[in-house]
């Protein structure tokens, strides 16, 4: 049997009996700092799709190891909903709830996440607490106002009608593609002009979403001017995200991307995770070589394939660094870097073995 692309050793690390911690120091959990949904939903995505990848190779210790971290995370989003459907995002170490205002974002990724699972896992127990979960949730999405949930929202949907709604109801989930699309296109429509090609004046963090959610609305809808705004707007921010020796290189945190301006550090996972989500959406609709080789090119990233020219990914932990500076990388290897490492390479994977 070949080796297992990826390690969950890392992963594993950090998920106690709780769900999964939120930050490190170096390779060790900071119980301090507790938890958030938004990791436990992308670590549900995470162990999802890596789980069809292992049921493909027959690998059964890891068919174990995969299920048992998806109880944690569908135990934790189970916990964290609230009455009326939207989650709470910050908890404790003494698993007490932080104060915080509703999050559009957090609502959007575990949706997105609880979609995944309702669809590819293939227990019937563990599918239908993700269908609860997303049945809901859902009702709560048309409160969102800002756009990354929606984009989220407008994904989940997609992929629902695609692959079949479960407890989703869905004639309801139609009415979000349509108005999580025609949004993110009236958007679009206001910020967009000569040399920009952007939804919003600033390209801020998880850029890649928005135009992935619309080629995946375009997979259900057909609708011309959504396929257009999903290219123009994908082909924009690759451009913004190369370097001129040709590597990707992510729009920096310490002060973004405007028509004026553009910083290059800090570099972070998530942004490359996001390009690469958009990009192999983008070739699945389209077929088009351009797409593909950016995704191989967000994977190589975490490789060496950057501007440091260093490794930002430990293979064998599955782990993976905070951030890239102009000093090198950040050492820590947190939950949402590591996450970003893992679906980078679960995009790549389950793409080349037709997952």
């Amino acid at each position: 049997m070949r080796p297992f692309p990826v390690s969950f050793r890392h992963l594993e690390r950090m998920t106690d009996d709780t769900g999964l911690l939120e930050h490190c120091l170096g390779n060790i959990p900071r119980r301090r700092e507790g938890y958030t949904t938004d990791d436990n939903a992308r670590a549900l995505w995470a162990c999802a799709v890596w789980r069809q990848h292992a049921n493909r190779t027959g690998d059964r210790d890891l068919l174990a190891t995969l299920d048992r971290l998806i109880d944690r995370y569908l135990g934790f989003l189970l916990w964290v909903q609230q009455e009326d459907g939207s989650f709470h995002n910050n908890i404790g170490y003494d698993r007490r709830p932080e104060p915080e205002k509703p999050s559009d974002d957090c609502l959007g990724r575990a949706l997105w996440a609880c979609a995944v699972a309702s669809a590819s896992l293939p227990d019937s127990g563990r599918r239908f607490v993700a269908s609860q979960l997303l049945a809901k949730g859902l009702p709560r999405a048309t409160a969102m106002k800002f756009p990354r949930g929606w984009a989220f929202a407008l994904a989940a949907c997609s992929f629902l009608a695609r692959n079949g709604s479960g407890s989703a109801d869905s004639a309801a989930c139609m009415e979000l593609i349509e108005l999580f699309e025609e949004r993110l296109i009236r958007l679009y429509r206001e910020a967009s002009g000569d040399g920009w090609h952007w939804f919003e004046p600033v390209m801020t963090y998880g850029n890649g979403v928005l135009p992935w959610a619309l080629f995946s609305a375009y997979r259900v809808t057909k609708r011309e001017e959504t396929l257009e705004i999903a290219k123009e707007s994908l082909h924009f921010l690759i451009a913004k995200m190369t370097g001129q020796n040709g590597v990707i290189r992510p729009i920096g945190n310490r002060g973004w991307c405007t028509p004026q301006s553009r910083s290059d550090w800090d570099q972070q996972p998530l942004e490359v995770m996001k390009l690469a989500l958009a990009s192999a959406e983008a070739h699945a609709v389209l077929a088009d070589p351009m797409y593909w080789q950016t995704v191989e090119k967000c994977r190589a990233w975490f490789y060496g394939g950057n501007d440091g020219a260093v490794p930002m990914a430990d293979a064998a932990e599955g782990s993976c660094c905070d951030g890239l500076t102009p000093n090198g990388a950040n050492l820590n290897r947190g939950a949402e870097s590591t996450l970003s490492y893992l679906l980078t390479e679960a995009i790549y994977h389950n793409a080349v073995t037709g997952g």
